[in-house]
């Protein structure tokens, strides 16, 4: 298991969960309504040029502009290859 950070562009994974760093983390909540869930299948498809800040992600065929401190909340498991 990894952080969304440190997942490798164009890998397959699935989320485990994400991590509030406290109480009622309004980002943590935020992702979770965005469909950052348990079980949903994952993918970094880019990393920004500067820091690889931002990162786009993909959760089904949605994808999401994530800062990093965001995407460090989620853990992934990368799939078998």
């Amino acid at each position: 298991m990894c952080q969304l950070i440190d997942l490798p562009r164009d890998t397959d994974a699935t989320i485990r969960e994400v991590v509030a760093r406290s109480a009622n983390d309004p980002i943590a909540v935020r992702l979770a309504e965005l469909g950052f869930v348990q079980g949903e299948p994952v993918r970094v498809v880019a990393k920004g040029p500067v820091g690889g800040d931002p990162l786009l992600v993909q959760i089904g065929y949605t994808r999401f502009a994530l800062r990093r401190a965001e995407a460090a909340r989620v853990v992934v498991q990368a799939a078998a290859a």
